[in-house]
């Protein structure tokens, strides 16, 4: 009978076979890379799903031919920064505001930039988290930036769209990515180019209608804060700018002219302030040259009626910018295409509807309550209970609720101003 021959291995051999031959593919390499994690942003990539490469394209084919670890970092950190503040070159529209602003329009537009650190984004990386857990902080979560990404992937793979209707489909994604983060499920949308309000609820339109914005001088702010108060019967705190411009030149011109559009002076905004004798000033003084104007020290206030300038309700969202939505007594208006009427705040088509739902959701007072503050022709002010932002935002391509891709004019000259990156 043959003896089995036995072979017996050495212990460091045997410890180098587990080590090198049953090495696990995810096992991260020098820069923390797992190669499902290296798959996984390679696709997100090869499909720009979250349509962030942007400038980043020549890295990208590098990437893409080496699938160096090192350059897969660098991309990463850059795919998140274009994804959390945009493909817009900022720079360039901050000079852009600043030229307009000379030119004496009124023109703000707030931008929200989100803090990305490449330590944090490489830390997560080496803890083994997946790449779209990374990104996923900084997408937005609005309805409308989902809407206009499958609306322009689908354009793009369309041959017969021109390439002014994919920038600006691009450009409205990218501002998207500037609104202020993590508001995005609940919220009342003003979008100015298409002249409507929508309060959303979880991504939902529970309510829409009609509204007149800023004059193109006098632009309507592009912002975000939270509704905080419903006023009822409102006092009209005349801004000094537009007692200047308005009623100083009529008073001068007829002293009954206060009477008629009944207005108050005041030492302050306050309606219960010390009340001035207006036929004691000499209101030419405030409409001097610039070196010889004095400084406004009285305010005009409208006092609360049927004909009040706000109507009979506002809805507050405190700013610097002194902007509300509210009521108005120029419903023949809202007929109009072309709706930039106002001195930047938001005028409602149908204000009392929008009093009733958010009155009903958003406070803790019955319909009855309401109405009897209502009726009674004093100033009230009901607060909010629960946390209902407001933006104010400049969308000039939009898809609405029946799913139609809208493009809209640019009214106020944004789509110029704001340059994309690539």
């Amino acid at each position: 009978m043959k003896k089995k021959i036995q072979f017996v291995l050495p212990y460091t051999f045997l410890a180098f076979f587990f080590v090198v031959g049953c090495t696990s593919p995810n096992t991260p390499d020098a820069q923390g890379w797992r190669e499902s994690q290296k798959q996984e942003f390679l696709q997100i990539l090869s499909t720009d799903q979250y349509l962030s490469l942007c400038n980043q394209t020549p890295l990208y084919e590098k990437v893409k031919q080496s699938e160096d670890s090192f350059l897969m970092s660098r991309l990463l950190v850059a795919y998140t920064k274009n994804l959390a503040n945009s493909c817009i070159d900022l720079k360039a529209f901050e000079s852009y505001q600043e030229k307009r602003q000379e030119a004496k329009i009124a023109t703000n537009y707030e931008i929200y930039l989100q803090q990305v650190k490449p330590k944090a984004i490489i830390s997560q990386l080496k803890a083994g988290a997946l790449i779209k857990d990374i990104l996923k902080p900084y997408v937005p979560q609005y309805k409308a930036f989902d809407d206009l990404v499958q609306r322009y992937t689908a354009l793009e793979k369309s041959k017969n769209q021109s390439p002014d209707t994919l920038r600006s489909v691009r450009l409205n994604i990218e501002r998207i990515k500037l609104m202020k983060p993590h508001l995005g499920e609940t919220y009342v949308l003003v979008n100015i180019p298409e002249y409507m309000v929508r309060v959303v609820e979880e991504n939902q339109t529970k309510l829409m209608m009609r509204v007149i914005v800023g004059q193109k001088k006098l632009q309507t702010p592009i912002f975000s804060a939270p509704l905080q108060y419903i006023g009822l019967n409102p006092t009209w705190r005349v801004p000094d700018s537009i007692a200047k411009a308005e009623v100083i030149p009529h008073l001068i011109a007829d002293p009954e002219y206060l009477k008629k559009e009944r207005l108050v002076v005041r030492k302050s905004y306050e309606i219960e302030s010390e009340e001035v004798d207006p036929s004691s000033i000499n209101w030419a003084d405030y409409l001097h040259e610039e070196k010889d104007k004095k400084k406004m020290t009285y305010k005009f206030i409208e006092v609360p009626s049927e004909r009040n300038v706000l109507g009979r309700v506002k809805f507050l969202f405190p700013n610097a910018y002194d902007v509300y939505m509210h009521d108005t007594q120029t419903k023949n208006l809202f007929n109009r295409q072309v709706r930039t009427f106002s001195h930047g705040c938001i005028r409602l088509q149908k204000p009392i509807e929008m009093l009733n739902y958010l009155s009903k959701n958003y406070t803790t007072k019955s319909d009855q309550e309401v109405r009897g503050f209502y009726r009674s022709m004093k100033t009230k002010f009901i607060p909010f209970n629960k946390q209902l932002p407001v933006h104010t935002a400049y969308l000039t391509a939009y898809v609405n609720e029946s799913g139609k891709l809208l493009l809209l004019h640019d009214i106020y000259g944004f789509d110029r101003g704001q340059k994309l990156t690539f």
